[in-house]
């Protein structure tokens, strides 16, 4: 097969530098825009939209890209491999220049087969691309293999002879690969049918952690600034090369650049989001740009930085962050630019192309962000999307005013980070806006409590006694309580009637001034701050609150309960929990089953509802608390992704230290090294079987039980923020050592029992399974 390069690559393919992940990338966005095409052509497609990346177990390993495309014909596999072929429409596709193929193979290994075949095709065809057995002819040797099942189509890549340097990163940096590819690719993964699977492992979509639609602030107290605003300008349509992907000036027939004649008439819009995220990062902030859908720019900082248009020096700082820099920033946003031209690495847009620069007039304006700076130079004030942002979102202050949780006192931006590796994680309470804003709410309500505590101090609560008797016409010159007496048949002391004498009554604290002072001392239960109800009672939204251990819950009567409802207004209630009461502590009663007693009693009443007590709880609970259902398909998949990221952290563990693979498959029983080579092999990894002992491959495919083992076995190796926090090296006590390890284990063997046997687990049995598995996501060691 000839593969002989175009004379506008030879001169380039020295110049261009993928890193690993680019390279994968590039093998990832052809199938992509096959499968784009499968769907544009609105054909049904059974077998699933799939692309699989095998990376590499060991330095001389192999990197396999599969997909469940339609295949190619020989003469399309002929043009796809030769290097320069432009074979893509430029404004339709991910894989913008046909030869990031040629760039991605040869950065990663010195030997690429591509084996691809059709529905009904007899066998696999392709050609071998051996870089040190090609010579100036420029002929690669064809391949085939057997087909077994003739319905089977697709197409596959695999790299080997690896750079060392690279092979390595590969093999080492699955997750990050993950994250990475998860989010340049989140739209697309998002908004499609498609998976992607790196190392066996499904590339989950990295969304942004953004305030809610229906989230503001009140600028100056009285202009509303939304936290998210919808970006979607329809420019008008261009003509375009479909060969070069040159925008047209005038109305030619042929191409003004390249010379072809397949000019195309194309949409130009700029579209997509601005908005604010729920924490502060120092570099988890800035603007996605997107063509086509993938990430072509992330967390971009460059229009918070004001370009002068005449050129004047001076306009090197960035506008935003500004007042508190040092705590990061939170104005994010995600637009998509399919019709702006981009570089051959597709890691930057044209920035002098005209296309770019309307966008960026139209999300950030001509004058600079900041009011103050622009009046100066004499611009009008900026009405941008992103200046609008900026008004409401510049600075940090906890609490309503600029939408940052606080402690009533200060932001809680390390916590607001945390809330953030949870949404990230799938923690389902923090997959919505709530748990920020009822911090923000709770700052404002604590702060509100202190200045009226500062009030009541800086007013007397001791009666002027003097005024009293006075008031009562008595002698005003009666010594006050606490002053000096007269001495016993003192003239003085017979002038006093007995009835006279005043006593203050202590004075009673009311109810609202109680629950006040139980909220003062009392922590939010995130999980059971919600909306609860059911349609046909209606809704209330709950703000849980936990007292603290030594504060007893008390209702009017001054009886201890263990839950007690305080209405606030409309359909806001705070409920308060005595975790100490006997309920709980003796009883082990849940907290929601005793809170959804309470509110079935409120929401009966407001309803006029005949439905029986059972009957309410039941129904709320079935409404509100969806996702408290124990099933055991549901809690197993949690449980055997958390075992999936601890496997990975225990194989660059070992791989890091020295890579004693030996003694840590050692650990394994017999039967657990049978069941390893047997999943291996059935997971398509046969090559891997000899290896067994030679390498962490092992680890991704024993079972989940030998996890375990091998924790208890190689403690020191796996605690101290290895893969789990808890400390052991440190702890001079064998039995504070052993407690240490209880505290993993334990955990680690429910998570691992019940990710091999979920089908079958019982109710108490997944209740229990999933407390562990958020007890062992504690114990993980932090992305420090």
């Amino acid at each position: 097969m000839k593969i002989t390069p175009s004379a506008r690559v030879l001169s380039m393919l020295g110049e261009i530098d993928f890193d690993e992940w680019q390279c994968v990338a590039e093998l990832v966005d052809n199938p992509f825009d096959d499968f784009l095409d499968v769907l544009r052509s609105g054909v049904e497609w059974p077998d699933g939209f799939t692309v699989s990346v095998t990376l590499p177990s060991s330095p001389k390993g192999v990197l396999e890209v599969r997909d469940t495309g339609r295949g190619m014909s020989y003469d399309r596999l002929a043009r796809a491999v030769r290097a320069g072929w432009s074979g893509n429409d430029m404004h339709d596709k991910l894989g913008l220049f046909g030869m990031g193929f040629n760039i991605s193979t040869a950065r990663l290994g010195r030997r690429t087969r591509v084996l691809t075949t059709r529905a009904g095709d007899t066998e696999w065809i392709g050609v071998e691309i051996d870089l040190d057995q090609i010579k100036d002819d420029f002929e690669a040797k064809d391949i085939t293999e057997p087909k077994t099942n003739p319905s089977h189509h697709g197409t596959r890549i695999i790299v080997d002879r690896l750079q060392p340097v690279r092979a390595e990163w590969l093999r080492r940096n699955g997750a990050l690969l993950r994250n990475t590819l998860g989010s340049v690719y989140s739209w697309i993964l998002t908004e499609h049918p498609f998976e992607l699977y790196v190392g066996g492992t499904q590339v989950k979509p990295v969304r942004h952690c953004r305030w809610g639609d229906d989230r503001y602030v009140l600028y100056n107290g009285k202009e509303r600034v939304p936290a998210y605003i919808p970006i979607d300008e329809k420019l008008q349509d261009g003509i375009a090369c479909r060969d070069c992907g040159e925008w047209q000036i005038g109305s030619g027939e042929v191409c003004s650049v390249c010379g072809s004649g397949n000019l195309a008439t194309r949409e130009r819009r700029i579209h997509g989001w601005l908005g604010v995220q729920r924490y502060l990062d120092k570099t988890e902030y800035g603007i996605d740009f997107l063509r086509n859908g993938r990430k072509i720019l992330r967390w971009d900082k460059q229009l918070f930085t004001w370009n002068n248009p005449d050129g004047v020096a001076g306009n090197e700082e960035p506008e935003y962050p500004v007042e508190l820099a040092h705590q990061g920033g939170r104005l994010i946003g995600e637009i998509h630019l399919d019709h702006v031209p981009v570089t051959y690495q597709k890691d930057a847009f044209e920035y002098g192309d005209r296309s770019w620069l309307t966008a960026v007039e139209l999300l950030r304006g001509v004058a600079p962000l900041q009011p103050q700076r622009a009046n100066k130079l004499g611009y009008p004030e900026n009405e941008s999307p992103l200046a609008l942002l900026f008004k409401g979102f510049r600075r940090n202050d906890a609490g309503l005013r600029y939408l940052v949780p606080g402690d009533g006192n200060k932001p809680i931006h390390a916590d607001t980070r945390d809330w953030g590796r949870k949404f990230r994680a799938g923690v389902s309470e923090f997959q919505t806006d709530e748990h920020w804003w009822q911090a923000v709410l709770r700052h404002e309500e604590i702060k509100k409590r202190g200045k009226e505590a500062k009030t009541a101090a800086s007013v007397p609560t001791q009666p002027d006694e003097q005024a009293v008797l006075g008031a009562l016409g008595l002698p005003a010159d009666i010594p006050a309580s606490g002053a000096a007496q007269p001495e016993t048949g003192s003239k003085a002391a017979s002038t006093v009637p007995t009835q006279a004498a005043v006593a203050v009554k202590e004075r009673t604290e009311t109810r609202s001034e109680r629950l006040a002072r139980y909220e003062s001392v009392a922590s939010p239960h995130a999980y059971l701050s919600r909306s609860f109800g059911h349609p046909e009672l209606g809704y209330v939204k709950v703000r849980t609150l936990l007292l603290k251990p030594d504060e007893r819950l008390l209702d009017d009567n001054g009886l201890g309960v263990p839950v007690l409802l305080d209405q606030r207004s409309g359909n806001e209630l705070t409920a308060l929990v005595d975790p100490e009461h006997a309920a709980f502590q003796r009883f082990g009663a849940d907290y929601a089953d005793l809170l959804l007693v309470e509110l079935a009693a409120v929401l009966k009443v407001r309803a006029r509802s005949d439905w029986s007590p059972s009957q309410l709880v039941a129904a709320i609970r079935a409404k509100s608390l969806q996702d408290s259902a124990l099933d055991g398909t549901t809690v197993g998949a949690e449980a055997r992704d958390l075992l999936t990221e601890i496997r990975e952290r225990v194989a660059e563990v070992l791989d890091r230290s020295g890579g004693d693979y030996a003694t840590a498959y050692g650990h394994l029983s017999d039967e657990e090294k049978i069941a390893t080579e047997e999943a291996m092999i059935a997971a398509g990894r046969v090559g891997l079987v000899g290896r067994l002992g030679l390498d962490s491959g092992f680890v991704h495919h024993a079972p989940a039980l030998a996890l375990v083992r091998l924790v208890e076995a190689m403690p020191a190796s796996f605690m101290d923020g290895a893969v789990f926090r808890g400390p052991y090296a440190g702890v001079s006590s064998p039995s504070g050592k052993a407690l240490s390890l209880a505290r993993v284990t334990g955990c680690l063997a429910d998570v691992a029992t019940l990710g091999t046997f979920a089908g079958e687990a019982t109710a108490p049995q997944l209740r229990r399974a999933r407390l562990s598995i958020a007890l062992l996501r504690d114990e993980l060691a932090g992305e420090e």
